[in-house]
């Protein structure tokens, strides 16, 4: 898909930092999925700890590049697991660069879609009412309505992506509905 035929430019967060991630193989396979016109850059996560005697103009030069993807983004797409009942430290480490400066940061207003993923049925339900709650912190425009939350995520990766039509066709609906209400 060219920039020319893209109508709403979405970024991808995945939660983890492992290269065969379910986070990311979820993000992959909505990539494949998206409507026409509908495209999605998948960012890597690897940030310096926050840190705010860092946070100035000088700034790390990945953590301006990290701003402004969220700046250019229409809507973000967050895949998290749950790790020991919470969100990653990685994603929270990234949600506190995003969050910054206060009051300028480029998540206050942008429409967010979280998708929690776990081995276990449960999904990652905890982790998604973090990653939610600092979120509305900011305030990021959070996608109300069901959750996306996919339990027994191993059975549902294939090739690296993920594979599972309901689910697919369930989280689509939810960016659907995110960039509807934008």
């Amino acid at each position: 898909m060219t920039d020319a035929t893209v109508s709403a430019k979405l970024l991808g967060l995945p939660g983890s930092l492992r290269s065969n991630s379910n986070s990311l193989a979820i993000l992959r396979g909505l990539q494949d999925a998206l409507p026409a016109g509908v495209g999605m850059d998948i960012r890597d996560l690897r940030l310096p700890l926050y840190d705010q005697d860092i946070d100035t103009p000088d700034a790390p030069a990945e953590v301006h590049a990290f701003r402004q993807a969220i700046a250019d983004a229409d809507g973000v797409v967050i895949v998290t697991p749950e790790y020991n009942y919470g969100m990653p430290g990685v994603l929270k480490n990234a949600l506190d660069w995003a969050s910054r400066p206060y009051g300028k940061s480029a998540l206050i207003g942008k429409p967010v879609l979280v998708i929690s993923n776990s081995p276990a049925f449960t999904g990652g339900v905890r982790a998604h009412q973090q990653v939610n709650d600092t979120l509305l912190a900011l305030p990021a425009k959070l996608l109300g309505g069901p959750q996306v939350v996919v339990g027994g995520v191993g059975e549902k990766i294939k090739d690296g992506k993920l594979a599972d039509e309901a689910v697919l066709k369930f989280a689509v609906g939810a960016i659907d509905r995110m960039l509807a209400a934008k």
